[in-house]
């Protein structure tokens, strides 16, 4: 196989999202899923304050503080969020959504129920402070 046939990326670097509260999203992601912030960016002529939130393996979300009026859409209901639906983040097993399952209320967030996704993959959703749907994923290891 050559350098061209297969991809030439190796996953996501980050998510850019943005909130109303950065204070309040880097708490539940640090209170729910052990995340830490890389860097911390001070409001600027030019851009609004941010976190660059480490969620794991190399992964970050990159969240702006953005005024709440520019938030649109309804976060809450497929089709209404705009082009990018939700995200997912990886766990490295079903005992980690389980411990989840009581991390995320804890944090200020709501949580669904684990369910198998096309057999492979285990699947929660769950609602950030700010109402919006989102997922973690594990591998299933079935049969």
């Amino acid at each position: 196989m050559d350098a061209l046939s297969a991809p030439l990326t190796v996953g996501f670097n980050h998510v850019a999202t943005g909130t109303p509260d950065l204070d309040r999203i880097i708490a539940f992601y640090r209170d729910a899923f052990g995340a830490t912030v890389k860097v911390e960016i001070p409001k600027g002529p030019e851009h609004p304050r941010m976190a660059i939130i480490d969620v794991g393996s190399g992964s970050a979300m990159n969240v702006a503080e953005v005024p709440e009026g520019s938030l649109v859409g309804d976060r809450a209901r497929i089709g209404g969020r705009g082009p990018v639906d939700h995200y997912g983040l990886a766990a490295p097993s079903r005992e980690a959504l389980e411990v989840l399952l009581e991390r995320i209320p804890a944090a200020g967030g709501e949580v669904g129920e684990i369910t198998l996704l096309g057999g492979d993959t285990w699947s929660l959703f769950f609602r950030d402070p700010d109402g919006m749907e989102l997922e973690v994923c594990a591998p299933a290891h079935v049969g």
